[in-house]
């Protein structure tokens, strides 16, 4: 069995650091950022009396607020396309809320652009899949017993993470529609939780196999939610796979586009509210996507596979794999069902991000 990678020597004091900075983020706590440009760096969803009255001494002197360009443009700062930061000469959690997070919320102050400290910073963010805002201190001084992590190790997480990726477990799971299938559990990649591989049946690996990348949804595979269609896109296609000639599910943790189920939810009240799934993302100031699929290519190689035929509507993942070195002979839909309630969901992924989509069938028979 391999050891773990916080007791192996080679998986190096720089990913040990960040994992650590990641909880705690995560925890609400602020984290040290060292370098040429060192921070003290905290979640604004965070910032509570406790955290105010602890980083109250060190404001004034440089306390910001940084937020990525998309938060920026949806606060009044027209064709902003870097992120940047916002002083805060006091710390005041509801004009914090209301920058960081709230729909009605317009800049007040000019805004600076972002330091390599407060890149870093945001970057740490988004690996803790908070919300893409934080509180910065510059300087060295941080409270007692905060934790310290060079801020290029933020930098190079992903790519380690993904390069570290390793089977760690396996079993056969048979499954409503395709009781033939095997789980084989992966550490690594992305995310903050393990990654599983479906083999659904006995795919020819002499031959491009059929190969889904699955984005976990919670609400969709879980409780059937009628906003997606990711629940019909996963059985039907492992369904489909049992019935000619098997193939490959890879369940990836990447909630919400890679934004964090926290985050996924926070944009659902904005969907509600009358923005579109892309819309929603962009205002709490995120990209059109966060995640990466190098990782999701590197599992395929460890299963043997080194043509794919894929099976999805977005041309992002064939891209992705072929980029990795993968070959991708053939790609087909994934088709799930068209409802009033998904409709508008389907209609944002063709139109803003190239799915392919046909919802024209659906649009004549509402008509």
């Amino acid at each position: 069995m391999k050891s773990s990678s916080i007791l192996d020597p080679a998986a190096g004091r720089d990913q040990i650091d960040v994992e650590r900075a990641l909880a705690e983020i995560r925890a609400g706590r602020p984290v040290a950022l060292r370098g040429r440009d060192p921070v003290l760096a905290l979640s604004a969803e965070a910032l509570d009396d406790t955290t105010t009255a602890l980083l109250a001494p060190l404001a004034g002197t440089g306390a910001r607020l940084v937020l990525p360009a998309p938060r920026l443009r949806r606060l009044g700062v027209p064709g902003r396309t870097e992120p940047g930061a916002v002083a805060l000469s006091a710390l005041d959690p509801a004009r914090i809320e209301t920058l960081a997070l709230r729909l009605d919320g317009r800049i007040d102050a000019p805004v600076a652009p972002a330091s390599p400290g407060d890149e870093a910073a945001l970057a740490l963010m988004a690996l803790a899949q908070v919300l893409p805002a934080v509180l910065v201190v510059p300087g060295e001084a941080a409270p007692p017993g905060t934790l310290s992590v060079e801020a290029g190790a933020v930098a190079r997480y992903p790519a380690r993470q993904a390069a570290a990726l390793r089977p760690v477990s396996r079993a056969p799971v048979p499954l409503a529609g395709a009781p033939d299938s095997e789980f084989v559990v992966f550490r690594g990649g992305e995310g903050l939780r393990d990654q599983v591989a479906v083999v659904i049946g006995r795919p020819d690996l002499s031959e491009p196999v059929a190969v889904r990348l699955h984005s976990a949804c919670l609400t969709g595979d879980l409780f059937g939610s009628l906003k997606c269609d990711c629940g019909d896109q996963l059985r039907g296609t492992a369904g489909w796979m049992a019935q000619h000639g098997g193939g490959i599910v890879l369940y990836l943790d990447q909630e919400g586009r890679g934004n964090g189920l926290a985050n996924k939810i926070r944009a659902y009240d904005l969907q509600a509210r009358g923005l579109d799934t892309y819309e929603a993302d962009e205002a709490l100031g995120f990209g059109l996507d966060q995640r990466r699929f190098d990782f999701a290519a590197a599992m395929l190689t460890a299963l043997g596979v080194t043509r794919v035929r894929l099976v999805s509507n977005n041309p992002e993942k064939a891209a992705s794999l072929e980029a990795a070195g993968l070959t991708v002979v053939e790609t087909q839909r994934a088709l799930g069902r068209i409802t009033p309630e998904n409709i508008r969901y389907l209609t944002a992924k063709r139109d803003r991000a190239g799915h392919a989509l046909d919802l024209d069938a659906f649009a004549c028979s509402e008509a």
